[in-house]
């Protein structure tokens, strides 16, 4: 009577109703009654401990059976393994298992095998296992051949999954839902709603697993219009709608930003599950939509459901796309208030939302305290400096990362390389480029195209151009990044080549395009062809010039003396009319060929639109001082005297022994001091030999004479 009594119990609390100290109890008595032999009593033990996520102890009670000699004993044991990834334990056992006298694997044992060399990716494992399906005949068992076409999948070989798929004899709907899931999980969305069609068209009812991955694949695909035809569907066939289709419905829409119907599908939802919370509050995110975020939030505590840290990001996420502030340290203080385990994702959007909201320094203090730092935490400190633009930091970081052993992605060396572009920090660049080889990063688009642009603005043409040569792909942007950089160090004629080779490769150029092409024409006195791509980029390509577009214009002319043609220009067009930089860059022409009648009249309409800038009045001082006009300088100083203006100091920096080295004009307080002023010295003098002088857009000398 007292083992029938234990017996109930076990099968009983394997509900959840057993706490783990029940279960040992209840343990301790069969081993009292000397029933820890027993088959029966053995398993629904190990299973009690299963339940109570006591993995351990249940394979004590497994390894203490002296005959274990049930093959069920042994399928329990292994499926929960692998229910619970426990992938390398289930292997472990069904290797075992070979080994054990008087007892043969059948069709209950495979699936949970092949799960779980799909799991751990050992694909030699799963051919064995294959092989010796084959030679026991256990193929024409439809659910392990589908436990067979998950293991390929899930390993990436998706030709043999294939092949095994259109072999088999007799097909049902778990095993079309296989395929379909495996698509989805593998990315390869587009395939997966294939199959569901086709699934379709061979007469098969998809069931509930089958809508759920179709409609996920349409959310992942931002496909509304498939997804509403696979919505109204359900809706014609009177299809129940169960929790798990509904939150893919809501996340379908809330992803492709019909967020009024996701939250009516939503709101008809019974028993709302964490996913389906999860799914209408990342619609809300995605949209930035704080307010609404925190709302569900609240109902979810209402309701007696807890977030989980995917709800939490996405709340995080939103705040950081509406750079909600308040929002946003509200829910850093529930984490800690909830005491809420942070993950990889939680802190990275913690940290993004900080740097999003300009608090550099808070964004410094929740990366100080991972204390297990992975590659995407270290990611996004490096990408967030360099949003912020702290790019001297972000490659500081870059080397503490390097430091602390861990191995950069393609992230990484974006972002590292995108700083070293801004800093001119060709040696460092240079190092970015072996870890790009030695990690094999050469194939990724987004990588290359940043070793690219680093080249391009570091004035390595020679090595920008092999770096363009070798590119998986070629679009638009790379296109233009090579045609700025020939065309900003004098090569405009070889800018030009390229621009017309592009057009051949049927690459059409946008506004940033044509901005290269004619900037290097500026740079190069090549006025004529410079107009024509203005022409060009107006007539045949239906871009309408902005302001920008017309500030290069009046560049290229600018910078030929065409001071009359390039004013008219100005003049004729009021949207331009006013635009204080593209008067400043006619000021600075003005300048340059000394025409004081136009510059006069652009400079007062600068003084009034920009009272703030000093740069007008310094360069009107320098245009006065050239035509030996003292008292107009005179009256200028004293102007800025009175209006309190002073000409910002220039900052520059340099490179050395791969470290950047900031310092202003006349700072002396620096490392290096002598070196740099002796070096500044020789450039003057070698500029005043040559008179070459070059100036900017505001009109000021990119090198002037060191203070003594």
């Amino acid at each position: 009577m007292a083992s029938m009594k234990i017996l109930s119990l076990l099968k009983s609390g394997v509900n959840g109703s057993t706490s783990l100290k029940q279960c040992k109890l209840l343990h301790q008595k069969i081993v009292t009654l000397g029933l820890e032999s027993s088959i029966i009593f053995s398993k629904n033990l190990i299973n009690l401990y299963i339940s109570c996520q006591d993995f351990h102890s249940a394979k004590l009670v497994f390894q203490n059976l002296e005959n274990p000699l049930d093959i069920t004993l042994w399928n329990g044991l292994m499926s929960d393994y692998t229910k619970n990834h426990l992938f390398n334990e289930a292997l472990e056992l069904f290797e075992k298992l070979l080994h054990f006298p008087y007892l043969k694997a059948d069709s209950y044992t495979f699936p949970s095998v092949l799960k779980a060399c799909g799991g751990l990716e050992k694909v030699q494992w799963g051919q064995m296992v294959h092989a010796h399906l084959i030679k026991c005949g256990l193929l024409s068992d439809v659910v392990v051949t589908s436990s067979l076409i998950s293991m390929y999948a899930k390993c990436g070989l998706f030709g043999s999954a294939i092949q095994l798929f259109d072999e088999m004899p007799e097909r049902d709907v778990a095993c079309w839902n296989t395929m379909i899931s495996c698509y989805y999980q593998s990315g390869k969305f587009a395939k997966a709603l294939e199959f569901f069609e086709k699934m379709k068209g061979l007469g098969y009812s998809p069931n509930s697993v089958t809508y759920t991955a179709a409609i996920s694949s349409c959310a992942r695909l931002l496909d509304m219009e498939t997804g509403e035809r696979i919505h109204q569907q359900l809706v014609n066939d009177h299809f129940s709608l169960d929790g798990f289709v509904s939150a893919a419905l809501v996340d379908m829409y809330g992803k492709c930003g019909w967020l009024e119907k996701a939250k009516e599908i939503f709101e008809q939802i019974p028993v709302k599950s964490l996913v389906s919370w999860n799914s209408m509050i990342s619609g809300y995110s995605l949209r930035g939509d704080t307010r609404s975020c925190i709302e569900l939030l609240r109902r979810m505590s209402k309701e007696n459901t807890r977030p989980s840290t995917v709800t939490l990001s996405s709340l995080l996420m939103a705040c950081s796309k509406s750079a909600q502030l308040q929002h946003g340290k509200f829910l850093h203080a529930y984490i800690i208030r909830n005491k809420i385990r942070s993950d990889v994702f939680l802190n990275a959007s913690l940290v993004d939302l900080y740097f999003k909201c300009g608090r550099v320094e808070t964004a410094q203090n929740v990366f100080s305290k991972i204390t297990k730092k992975s590659v995407e935490a270290w990611n996004v400190m490096i990408s967030g400096y360099v949003s912020a633009g702290y790019y001297l930091e972000a490659l500081d970081i870059y080397n503490d990362m390097k430091l602390a052993g861990i191995k950069p992605d393609a992230i990484t060396l974006t972002s590292a390389l995108v700083s070293c572009s801004q800093l001119a920090a060709l040696e460092q660049g240079k190092e970015i480029h072996k870890c790009i080889i030695d990690n094999r990063f050469e194939s990724n688009e987004t990588v290359m195209g940043s070793l690219l642009d680093m080249y391009a603005k570091c004035g390595v043409v020679s090595e920008a151009s092999q770096v363009f040569d070798e590119l998986p792909e070629r679009d638009l942007v790379s296109w233009t990044t090579m045609i700025v950089a020939y065309g900003s160090h004098g090569q405009a004629f070889e800018a030009l080549k390229l621009f017309n080779e592009m057009l051949h490769s049927n690459v059409k150029p946008d506004r940033v395009a044509f901005l290269a092409v004619i900037s290097a024409c500026a740079h190069a006195g090549l006025v004529d062809e410079g107009c024509h791509y203005f022409n060009l980029m107006v007539s045949v390509c239906d871009i309408q010039p902005s302001a920008e577009e017309y500030s290069c214009l009046i560049d290229l002319l600018g910078r030929a003396g065409r001071l009359r043609e390039a004013y008219a220009i100005v003049q004729s067009n009021p949207h331009v009319r006013d635009d204080v930089e593209l008067l400043s860059t006619l000021f600075s022409a003005c300048h340059l060929h000394e025409d004081r009648e136009i510059g006069e009249e652009i400079a007062k309409v600068l003084t009034q639109k920009d009272v703030d800038d000093p740069s007008t009045y310094v360069v009107f001082e320098k245009m006065y001082a050239s035509q030996n006009k003292w008292n107009e300088v005179r009256r200028l100083r004293m102007k800025m005297k009175e209006l309190r203006l002073r000409k910002k100091p220039g900052c520059s920096w340099i490179e050395v022994d791969k470290r950047i080295l900031t310092f202003l004009a006349n700072d002396k307080s620096f490392p290096l001091v002598d070196n740099v002023y002796q070096c500044l010295c020789l450039i003057y003098s070698d500029m005043e030999n040559y008179e070459c002088f070059s100036l900017n857009s505001k009109g000021d000398e990119y090198y002037s004479q060191p203070a003594t």
